[in-house]
């Protein structure tokens, strides 16, 4: 295969580019597009103008090389310039690894390839990118080009926006004793510390992809992420990163701990989450834990931590997040990186099948696509996937919304859905138009 890259005449937004590509889409009677904005690839954003995202059997078949990632001919100036031409966009559940077999509405895993993108570079440049199988290819990938062109430069897509649905919250008492539980099993020596989450349900009658760019530009998550099909859409908010692998390179970045963040006298909050004993020793657990589902595919010695404990901002709340690198073993793909490395291990615990295990006695209901992963798998630009928190998931008229929180020793069940209640709220007033 053969890598094309056109310059484009547009300086849009992420949001009205993937409201046009929307659009277009549904007037021509295609599939939806899927989007990445945020930082991904060394990029602003990346957009597949139409997507086939099928629910898939083998969960990682998509990711595995080189049989489904082809070899394709790569300038040293088109990896200078960030390309991605095309790739393999769809997500990972969390169903797919709940040992009690339970699954939410959405597929357990859905993927879909494209061979086209348009991607916007850091400096704002919109570049259309194609991967051709023949140079003959090149002329109807020239014609592409041209009528996105034309169509972003007609305008955007002012939008339809949506019926705000009320919250239906679970008891607050039963995430209270599902806190207890948990905080059982540690003082028994079951777990050093484990995820407990819930789930919030709303109705929603809207475009998925219209919720997703306004919740882009309202609350500029680093690692968002979109996908749908006629079994519903996956819009996710997230602020992690859950894998990269850029060549041979691998890097995560466990997000533990958490402050709410809602206006400036918040700020030192940053401050507090820095010093807090519980919260930084969560986070040392957890980049352990990743240390060594990395180390299992990587070289011998190669896995380090060369940002250790980092305050950083994310939409409502501060999050204190590590990462950690290491370089994967010669002859290893994707799909052994994910079957060494998933569910993420910062909404997992440790040790991480006996966290599995308890996540599945003590939460009521299945996660779905919440605490999985969304992302795309290039052979020109690698793979990236994100944790899939902050994240809704719409099915037939409604939506919902996993949060929770890690448990250790130290944890109060009153504070621990305090901290469910900071990180919903901001996607709550998205849905709300707050």
């Amino acid at each position: 295969m053969q890598l094309f890259r056109r310059r484009l005449r547009s300086r849009a937004s992420p949001r009205d580019v993937l409201l046009t590509l929307d659009a277009r889409a549904r007037a021509a009677g295609l599939p939806p597009p899927a989007a990445l904005c945020g930082e991904w690839f060394g990029s602003r954003a990346v957009l597949a103008p139409s997507v086939v995202a099928a629910p898939v059997v083998d969960r990682y078949a998509a990711l595995a090389t080189p049989a489904q990632l082809p070899t394709v001919e790569v300038t040293s100036a088109d990896r200078a310039a960030g390309a991605v031409g095309g790739g393999w966009c769809g997500y990972l559940s969390y169903d797919l690894t709940d040992p009690a077999g339970r699954h939410g509405p959405l597929p357990a895993a859905a993927w879909g390839w494209t061979a086209q993108v348009l991607r916007l570079d850091t400096s704002g440049q919109w570049w259309f990118e194609a991967l051709l199988e023949t140079e003959d290819d090149q002329a109807s990938a020239d014609a592409l080009a041209d009528e996105l062109e034309g169509a972003l430069g007609r305008g955007a897509d002012s939008g339809e926006g949506w019926s705000p649905g009320r919250p239906c919250w679970p008891s607050e008492r039963s995430h209270h004793a599902a806190v207890r539980s948990c905080l059982a099993a540690i003082a028994a020596g079951e777990l050093s510390q484990a995820n407990v989450c819930t789930r919030v349900t709303a109705s929603f009658d809207g475009r998925p992809a219209e919720l997703f760019a306004t919740g882009v530009d309202m609350l500029r998550p680093a690692r968002a992420a979109y996908v749908g099909g006629g079994w519903g859409a996956v819009v996710s908010l997230s602020p992690e990163l859950f894998l990269s692998r850029i060549g041979d390179t691998v890097r995560s970045s466990p997000i533990k701990g958490t402050m709410p963040r809602r206006n400036p006298d918040d700020d030192h909050l940053a401050e507090v989450l820095r010093k807090s004993t519980k919260d930084v020793a969560e986070n040392v657990m957890i980049t352990d834990l990743v240390r060594s589902d990395i180390g299992r595919v990587c070289n011998p010695g190669s896995v380090r931590v060369p940002e250790p404990l980092t305050v950083r901002p994310a939409p409502g709340v501060w999050h204190l997040d590590s990462t950690v690198v290491g370089e994967l073993t010669a002859g290893l793909d994707d799909a052994d990186l994910l079957r060494a490395t998933f569910p993420p291990g910062s909404v997992t615990g440790a040790p991480k099948a006996r966290a599995l295990e308890l996540i599945a006695e003590l939460e009521r209901e299945p996660r779905g696509v919440y605490t999985g992963a969304v992302g795309f798998a290039s052979p020109v630009a690698g793979m990236e996937l994100n944790v899939a928190i902050r994240t809704l998931e719409c099915h037939q008229g409604t939506v919902s919304l996993g949060v929770g929180g890690g448990i250790t020793a130290d944890s109060e069940p009153v504070a621990e859905w305090q901290e469910c209640r900071h990180k919903a709220r901001p996607l709550l007033n998205l849905l709300s138009n707050d």
